[in-house]
């Protein structure tokens, strides 16, 4: 399997092509801000063919690069539905304004064709299986993408911005709860294997398994205590 990550404009956001081998069809997740001339490059390198968009949620730093991504090569989105207002509102979502100037930048919008995530969905895309978990918390409309074992290859888990190497996402913007983010990183984090790797909103890579043993949200989660949220920073918008 072939992944490629690379971190994209103002806020670092990580945006990743999976493909099962290089040549082929591949996925490309959260193309966010300034990510299209990355998404390409990374196609001519591995002669990769997009056949979707998939969105872990919402946010402007995650959807920027959407509609110029989709319609260069004529492939869907796939977005929760409760962020998928986001796209056309990126201001409603943060509460606040992003400021003019990067917004003059931005392809505001819904690609031409747009499909909604349901908690529990098996996408089979590209010839690859992700398991979809709806994780609410940072936005409501949050989900995760889980790929299964194969061969030597561990477990792969795009989390979006709902768990980081040694943190988690914000709850402070509109959508955001930290009881549901609590109930989310128990729910959907808690029962992968030590195993899985983690590829994050932001940040490096990591596993379940380091998590769960370093990261101070996880371990109270696994603890079954109400995590402080000031025990260590959070990333995202």
């Amino acid at each position: 399997m072939l992944i490629a990550g690379f971190p994209a404009g103002a806020w670092g956001t990580n945006c990743y092509v999976v493909a099962p081998a290089a040549g082929e069809e591949c996925v490309i997740i959260d193309p966010g801000h300034q990510a299209a001339q990355g998404v390409e490059e990374t196609l001519r390198k591995h002669r990769l063919k997009p056949v979707a968009v998939v969105l872990t949620h919402g946010h402007i730093d995650h959807v920027a690069s959407v509609v110029p991504v989709c319609g260069a090569h004529d492939v869907p989105a796939w977005i929760h539905p409760e962020d998928r207002y986001m796209m056309s509102d990126p201001e409603k979502a943060l509460g606040r304004s992003i400021g003019m100037p990067l917004m003059g930048e931005l392809a505001i919008g819904e690609p031409d064709d747009v499909r909604e995530l349901t908690d529990g969905a098996g996408l089979k895309l590209a010839g690859l299986d992700f398991t979809v978990a709806h994780a609410p918390g940072h936005t409501k409309g949050s989900v995760t993408f889980r790929m299964p074992e194969q061969a030597d290859i561990p477990p792969v888990f795009f989390s979006g911005d709902l768990l980081f190497a040694g943190s988690i996402g914000r709850t402070d913007l509109p959508g955001g709860s930290h009881a549901e983010m609590l109930e989310s990183l128990a729910r959907v984090c808690l029962p992968l294997d030590d195993s899985t790797v983690v590829l994050s909103g932001h940040g490096p890579q990591t596993t379940i398994g380091r998590e769960r043993a370093t990261n101070p949200y996880l371990r109270e989660v696994a603890a079954g205590l109400a995590a402080d949220p000031t025990a260590a920073p959070r990333r995202g918008m």
